[in-house]
């Protein structure tokens, strides 16, 4: 069967990090960086207040939100809607990452509404699916990924579950230096791969971009870009830096 030729997507999630003022800043220098660069998709996944400071100049790249709920409106206190976002420029939304599972105790039922509702505002979702540490000294690490991924994807047609984005981000290796070889990486992301092949076909599957979420940094990138299901990275601390993000930014559109 050919293998779809799929271009690169490189993600910095900067969590809970830079102001406006700084964000305009970092903008600055990142944006003549970016010239030339082909075959990669850029985002920045800033956080709420800092998204019309990132949008300002979005062209080279994209605006990413980290969250949002899945009502349209009403009485939800400090929450966020798609049509908010969508309003602000935004294209990308995270959803379920491991720290707002872990921290605001997103379950698999709230991650699928959040998905369904950012699609049917134009966005595209970065779905966040991995194991703990536990879970893979336990060997149940794959079983507990497929689970993930067929109770967030659930209601999605092939043409959409086609358009989503897949951050496999094992959850040991975030924020604590570690990161996964290159071919745990490259196991792992095969294994969501035919997950979603066994819900939607080869097409779907084939489509669908698989970043890997787990450390990644300048030095790391080139080895995790080349495997052959590994389409980007969400990246954590690296991308708060322009100098180090640009590093994996031009490893992805090598």
């Amino acid at each position: 069967m050919p293998v779809c030729k799929r271009d690169k997507i490189v993600a910095g999630n900067w969590k809970m990090n830079k102001t406006p003022s700084q964000t305009r800043s970092f903008i600055q220098q990142l944006d003549p960086m970016l010239e030339g660069v082909k075959g990669c998709r850029v985002v920045l996944c800033v956080p709420f207040v800092d998204i019309p400071a990132a949008a300002e100049k979005a062209g080279q790249y994209s605006v990413g939100a980290q969250n949002m709920h899945f009502e349209k409106a009403g009485a939800y206190t400090g929450e966020i809607s798609a049509e908010m976002l969508t309003d602000l420029g935004v294209e990308y939304v995270i959803i379920g990452h491991s720290e707002r599972r872990r921290d605001c105790a997103e379950s698999d039922v709230s991650v699928n509404k959040k998905i369904i509702a950012v699609f049917e505002n134009g966005m595209t979702p970065i779905l966040c699916v991995g194991e703990s540490q536990e879970q893979r000294d336990r060997g149940v690490a794959e079983e507990f990924i497929g689970l993930q991924i067929r109770e967030a994807l659930c209601g999605l047609t092939e043409e959409l579950a086609g358009r989503l984005v897949i951050a496999y981000e094992p959850i040991w290796a975030i924020g604590t230096g570690k990161t996964a070889s290159a071919k745990d990486a490259q196991d792992m992301c095969a294994l969501i791969r035919a997950k979603v092949r066994q819900l939607y076909g080869d097409k779907t599957a084939e489509s669908t971009h698989i970043l890997y979420g787990g450390s990644m940094n300048g030095r790391n990138a080139p080895e995790l870009l080349t495997c052959p299901d590994i389409d980007g990275g969400l990246i954590g601390g690296a991308s708060l830096n322009p100098e180090d993000f640009i590093k994996i930014v031009r490893s992805a559109a090598l």
